[in-house]
């Protein structure tokens, strides 16, 4: 047994979910299964036990496969700080802070990291399942690529792409993927998966049919629409997806959270635990219409405190923020959130502007330096032990009562402490005290255990690709690789422009002649695509490559 590398036609696919998925049913089958995914372009990320910064989806990865997750898992992270720079963390440690422009120039040096890092995987276990980034057939980034068919080929890696039937279009993108690929590249794509499929699946079907006969490719499975699973997302375009409704309050009455949707929010995944909470309703704010009606506020963590915190002010938040915190209504500020609270904010580092006024709601100033911390904290508060981890620049300096490695005013709280909510007894307790101030008659359930719903999306995932993908089929990619002989989809790549080389004009040029017609019928699929077994959606969350961003 070897591997199999998960692509997807465009980011937010499902590929984090196929893969993670797959990697619970497999370990299930007494398979030593780890994940890999060679670069991340994400602002929800985690801390290792050993200290290692990697994208927040390899750790749920991990957590699917049964294993300790580790650097090798991510060895290349992309955290954007605007729309032209990111920081890159390379096997768990920041390198460097680059432009778009430069990244590519280092890509052979980072394509080096990732295949050492991949062969020290392979060689420790039985099966390394991949995740590709955004899709395949970027064509504009293939040159430069370490993390789809680039990694593919030079791993010779079986390939299995997966396409987003919610948002339509299906067969035109999977098609299109598999006939922008180069003919070498063509040759290691095994198959297809739909992923959110709601409807007949008997009016499904004759598609599936076609695109095998137009490709030469199964499709392996159809995945159904899941709601209500709780994943770590990788960005926000999961925050946009549809989420299952609040559940009726424990107590008498529900609990409403806004959290404030920065331009650079990251580790978002903090208010999943608060959301699995009944009778918590927890909605992404981006004006002061949005705050209005919360009996919490919760500025999360961002990439990018200072400019966020402008932001912020030009909303007209900023000033409403501060007016319910005079008022005596709940305020939560978590790291960079936390780091706005503060009287002063002095950074040198990440945005470079000096200091700058915080919303000077807790008693503390902030000092960014150029050393990231990284750790896995723990405490205690309002009597309960906390288990966290920490990645941040910005030191925050605080005088008030302590809350965690933070502090409190009165009804506003902050911490640099990401994951705590994860806490059952902690997040019962302090959701408690955000009640009283807000003065609601909220009651916390005694008996969600956040850990045990984590545990039950992993187990659904894995329950999914059992019951909906040809695991025959799978198992024989994953052993003996993309079957010989597989048919080369026109055009095979972008043809070289006649005459020169013009301006793109917006994509690959269309293919000539277009797909052939298919003789004969088109035949039953290889392997076939289950009929999925009721059910409903899972929102994956995935992110692009970079427009090619650098490190020295």
């Amino acid at each position: 047994m070897s591997g199999l590398l998960v692509a997807g036609t465009t980011s937010d696919a499902g590929k984090s979910v196929v893969t993670a998925g797959l990697c619970r049913w497999l370990a299930r089958q007494g398979v030593k299964i780890a994940p890999f995914k060679a670069q991340n372009m994400s602002l929800n990320s985690m801390v290792t036990g050993d200290g290692a910064e990697i994208g927040r989806a390899q750790y749920m990865q991990a957590q699917a496969a049964g294993v300790e997750a580790r650097a090798v898992m991510n060895p290349v992270l992309l955290k954007p700080g605007s729309d032209r720079r990111s920081q890159v963390v390379v096997l768990g440690r920041p390198v460097a802070e680059v432009d778009a422009l430069q990244y590519g120039h280092h890509k052979e040096w980072l394509k080096g990291v990732v295949l050492e890092s991949l062969a020290e995987l392979r060689a420790e276990y039985d099966v390394v399942v991949c995740e590709g980034a955004g899709s395949p057939a970027e064509i504009n980034l293939r040159a430069g690529d370490i993390v789809n068919m680039g990694l593919a080929r030079a791993a010779d890696l079986p390939v299995v792409v997966v396409g987003d039937i919610d948002r339509g279009g299906v067969f035109a993108s999977l098609y299109g993927t598999v006939a922008l690929l180069e003919k070498e590249d063509q040759a290691l794509v095994a198959g297809f998966v739909i992923n959110k499929f709601r409807g007949a699946y008997e009016l499904l079907k004759p598609g599936l049919e076609q695109l095998e006969t137009l490709t030469g490719r199964p499709t392996l499975g159809v995945l159904p629409w899941k709601l209500g699973l709780y994943l770590d997302s990788e960005d926000t375009l999961a925050l946009d997806a549809p989420r299952p409704d609040a559940r009726g309050p424990y107590g008498k009455e529900t609990l409403r959270i806004a959290v404030v949707r920065f331009p650079r929010i990251s580790n978002f995944t903090d208010m999943d635990a608060l959301a699995c909470e009944p009778g918590v309703i927890v909605r992404y704010a981006a004006s002061v219409g949005d705050l209005a009606e919360a009996d919490l506020v919760v500025l999360p963590g961002t990439r990018a405190t200072v400019t966020d915190l402008e932001w912020l002010r030009e909303r007209g938040m900023a000033e409403d923020i501060r007016r319910r915190a005079a008022e005596g209504r709940p305020v939560l500020g978590i790291c960079g959130g936390y780091q706005m609270l503060a009287g002063e904010i002095t950074d040198r580092v990440e945005s470079g502007t000096g200091t700058t006024k915080g919303l000077g709601l807790l008693p503390a100033n902030v000092g960014f330096e150029a050393e990231k911390t990284l750790g896995r904290p723990t405490g205690r508060a309002y009597g309960e032990d906390v288990h966290a981890y920490e990645i941040h620049h910005g030191v925050v300096t605080a005088h008030g009562e302590p809350f965690l490695d933070g502090c409190r005013k009165g009804a506003v709280w902050g911490t640099t402490w990401h994951g705590a909510m994860e806490n059952d007894g902690f997040r019962r307790a302090f959701l408690k005290d955000v009640a009283r101030h807000a003065g609601r008659e909220f009651t916390p359930a005694p008996d969600v255990s956040f850990a045990a719903l984590r545990e039950a999306t992993l187990d659904a995932l894995g329950d999914l690709v059992e019951e909906h993908l040809d695991t025959d089929a799978v198992w024989r990619i994953i052993e003996n690789g993309a079957p010989g002989g597989l048919p080369v989809v026109p055009p095979a790549g972008a043809p070289e422009p006649r005459g020169g080389a013009p301006e793109p004009r917006g994509g690959a040029p269309e293919p000539r002649g277009g797909a052939p017609e298919p003789r004969g019928g088109a035949p039953e699929p290889r392997g076939g695509a289950p009929e999925p077994r009721g059910g409903a959606p899972e929102a994956s969350g995935d992110t692009p490559e970079p427009p090619a961003t650098a490190v020295r």
